[in-house]
């Protein structure tokens, strides 16, 4: 895959802060609450201000209990589990290629239903704006969640949910020391075989840092061996309108506009390396 842009360079960084970004963002928004899309829903502009959308599938991985789910939650606006439950989704529909011969869990029976309850999608939209052409995109994420003991259960699930991915967030928690060793076995495992797809990792949990067990000079040397960009986030449940029990839409979009942003900017330049309006330099190997 091309090397990551520098931060800010493509994506104009605090955009969805300005009067204008703050006019799009309105579309994802109702009553100052963040607006739930299905998979075949989208935000409703008014015709003066029709933007493209950019779609995109996202598998976000990581071991169990490092929050993958609570990540999602955050980044759609929706309330962050306080107990950690294995991922259980109903919304992924199985891959036909699950059904042909051969396709069996590890036991060698054949998929049943159990397998689209263990991958959960959600959908996230996000107005950004291009720093060079000032041109404003709106950009579909739709996530691929999926129980790790799914994942270990059925060969195919893994494939199935990097099938067509166009990036992996990989997450690890500030107070799981074995899940930050475990990131470059996953880049390995994961996304060794995908070339030209985005990559990201995300450390969680970050707000328990007098509890961390992941120093900065290990995420220092990480970031100079691997060369990917990697974000914090925190795990604390989001900010709340005047009732005290509704979620504050737009604080919680402002908490995690860096990791969308981000997204958007690495996606939008793979899309442009891809097509041949940008130069690829070469892939360093992480030493």
């Amino acid at each position: 895959m091309a090397r990551p842009p520098a931060s800010g360079s493509v994506i104009v960084p605090d955009w969805h802060e300005s009067a204008e970004g703050k006019e799009y963002l309105a579309c994802i928004l109702r009553k100052n609450r963040r607006r739930v899309f299905g998979l075949l829903e989208r935000p409703v502009l008014p015709p003066a201000v029709a933007i493209d959308t950019a779609s995109y599938k996202i598998f976000v991985s990581g071991k169990s209990g490092v929050g993958k789910t609570a990540l999602v939650a955050k980044l759609s606006g929706l309330e962050v589990p306080v107990v950690h439950h294995e991922t259980i989704g109903t919304t992924a529909p199985i891959p036909w290629g699950c059904w042909e011969a051969g396709a069996r869990d590890g036991g060698g029976n054949m998929p049943s239903m159990e397998l689209a309850q263990s991958i959960q999608t959600t959908v996230v939209f996000w107005p950004a704006k291009l720093q060079v052409s000032d041109r404003v995109i709106m950009f579909r994420f739709e996530f691929w969640d999926c129980g790790e003991s799914a994942l270990k259960k059925f060969d195919h699930m893994l494939p199935a949910c990097k099938e067509k991915t166009d990036a992996f967030l990989f997450l690890f928690s500030f107070t799981d020391r074995a899940s930050f060793e475990d990131l470059p076995g996953q880049l390995t495992r994961v996304a060794g075989e995908a070339p030209g797809v985005v990559r990201m990792v995300i450390g969680s949990k970050f707000d328990q840092y007098m509890h961390t067990d992941v120093p900065e000079r290990d995420i220092t040397a990480f970031r100079q061996a691997w060369e990917l960009p990697l974000l914090r986030v925190k795990s604390v449940p989001g900010r709340r309108l005047a009732d005290g029990r509704t979620l504050d839409g737009r604080a919680g979009l402002a908490d995690v506009a860096h990791v969308l942003n981000s997204l958007a900017e690495q996606l939008w330049h793979q899309d442009q390396v891809a097509a041949g309006l940008l130069p690829n330099p070469p892939e360093d190997t992480p030493s």
